[in-house]
């Protein structure tokens, strides 16, 4: 009876975000910094989604799968930017108890179905490089949609399973969490029960949507560098390595901070490690992406060129 009251406190009262509050004037300089990035994240996947749709030029799988990239990283932002900022110029860390739930299924099945559709499109690339004859049969557009919409299922089960089974954990009044925003790892060490199925619940669905995908995209960039290899033309080495080398990049910053916090045991790293890592992946990666792939992409800045010269 007792752990049903505090389960019932957790839920009427919600939860503080400790955040960064133990360091105020870094507050401040987070704030600006975080707003700027924001600001730019919007800017320049809302960019990316217009000019694929406005270029004819751009209507293949390429840049299909990037305007759901960029698309994802939209949400994933929007869902937990706007209240680490509200937190940021406030002394009041509080968050809603539905607040905190909106934010643990949303972020967690954006985030899920990013590193599915990464995956995606290394396959993509895979096609294009070394099987270049049948790219328009392999990657039709129905087939494209198939892809995409699993990429997008599978994020969305993921936060079924992994989200309720954490909020069906008792948290006996600990409300303090000490993270930005609500993500399962730090929810499941706010519980006040053995959580160790929740854990190794974790441990197996992060292998699955971390582990699983960052090895099919190695596989398919080790054959990708081999195809380019042989090539013979200079020119072509260069065009396939660019091509190629836009996605490698989000690749390795995105696994690389996720695998971090998800994969690395919690008592191996520092409780400062763990929201510097996250407000990495959170705020940083997302707004990178559009930089990398039009800054690193010819066809992208014609487009856009294109498009901003009709307009002016």
């Amino acid at each position: 009876v007792r752990v049903m009251q505090w389960t019932n406190e957790s839920r009427l009262r919600g939860f503080i975000l400790v955040g960064f509050s133990d360091r105020p004037q870094l507050e401040l300089i987070l704030f600006g910094v975080i707003l700027f990035l924001y600001f730019m994240t919007l800017l320049g996947n809302s960019t990316i989604i217009l000019v694929s749709l406005l270029d004819s030029k751009l209507h293949y799988p390429m840049y299909f799968f990037l305007s759901h990239l960029s698309f994802l990283d939209l949400c994933f932002t929007s869902s937990i930017i706007p209240q680490l900022l509200v937190n940021l110029r406030s002394s009041d860390k509080s968050i809603t108890y539905g607040g905190c739930v909106v934010q643990l299924y949303v972020s967690l099945a954006l985030g899920s179905t990013e590193c599915v559709l990464l995956a995606v499109m290394s396959y993509d690339r895979y096609v294009a490089v070394c099987r270049p004859l049948h790219y328009a049969f392999v990657m039709h557009p129905r087939v494209c949609n198939i892809l995409a919409s699993m990429a997008w299922l599978s994020g969305v089960t993921t936060t079924l399973i992994q989200s309720t089974l954490t909020l069906q954990l008792p948290f006996c009044g600990n409300r303090k969490v000490d993270h930005f925003f609500c993500e399962v790892p730090v929810l499941i060490k706010l519980a006040c029960v053995d959580t160790t199925f929740n854990q190794a619940e974790l441990f197996v669905a992060s292998v699955l949507f971390l582990v699983v995908p960052l090895s099919l995209i190695l596989m398919s960039y080790g054959n990708i560098a081999q195809a380019v290899l042989k090539i013979k033309s200079a020119i072509g080495r260069r065009k396939a390595f660019r091509t190629c080398s836009s996605h490698l990049l989000v690749v390795i910053i995105f696994y690389g901070t996720i695998i971090f916090m998800y994969l690395q045991p919690a008592k191996s790293r520092s409780k400062d490690q763990g929201k510097f890592v996250s407000l990495f992946y959170t705020v940083v990666t997302p707004m990178l992406n559009p930089l990398i792939y039009t800054l690193r992409n010819k066809e992208v800045k014609a487009a856009l060129k294109k498009i901003l010269g009709k307009t002016l």
